[in-house]
């Protein structure tokens, strides 16, 4: 049986895990944007915001006297390759691409949860603190996604209907 402590750090190297995953996807999706401005520069946005993010937790491991998984971080690397490399294969990658993102940002909004709660039962104040301070950012990304998708959408069709514009990305 695991304690608090013990689930609380597995799950900080899963969530340093998921943020390097979520750098590299917002990475690859922003360098394919060419024409979604508004998409692009809040992409931009939260990839620095999602470094930061990475950081505080890789500060939280470390402190706790632990390093993030390797494994893991490759394993998340890869899986955001997969997703990048399925994307440009879509003719409508700024649609799939946004809503995968919005997905995502939902699985961060319950691990933040999550390890808040986990950091409170293990009595680790600052680790409670630093993911309070996180989970704002990821709800804030999720909200402007959900209240862009449908203007990303229109634009998306529009472009599509047009035989001279690129819609896809």
């Amino acid at each position: 049986m695991s304690t608090a402590a013990e689930h609380l750090l597995d799950w900080l190297r899963d969530a340093h895990a998921m943020e390097q995953q979520a750098e590299k996807m917002l990475s690859n999706m922003a360098e394919r944007l060419e024409h979604y401005p508004a998409l692009r520069h809040q992409i931009e946005l939260h990839m620095e915001e999602t470094h930061a993010q990475r950081q505080l937790l890789k500060g939280c491991l470390e402190r706790l006297g632990h390093t993030p998984s390797t494994t893991k971080d490759i394993t998340g690397r890869l899986m955001a390759f997969g997703q990048s490399v399925t994307g440009m294969a879509m003719s409508d990658e700024v649609v799939k691409g946004t809503l995968s993102s919005y997905v995502f940002e939902q699985m961060e909004i319950a691990t933040y949860t999550i390890l808040i709660a986990a950091a409170e039962a293990a009595g680790d104040i600052e680790t409670q603190r630093i993911c309070e301070l996180i989970l704002p950012q990821e709800i804030a990304m999720a909200t402007w996604l959900s209240e862009h998708m449908p203007e990303i959408t229109f634009a998306f069709l529009s472009r599509d209907a047009d035989p001279e514009a690129i819609a896809k990305r």
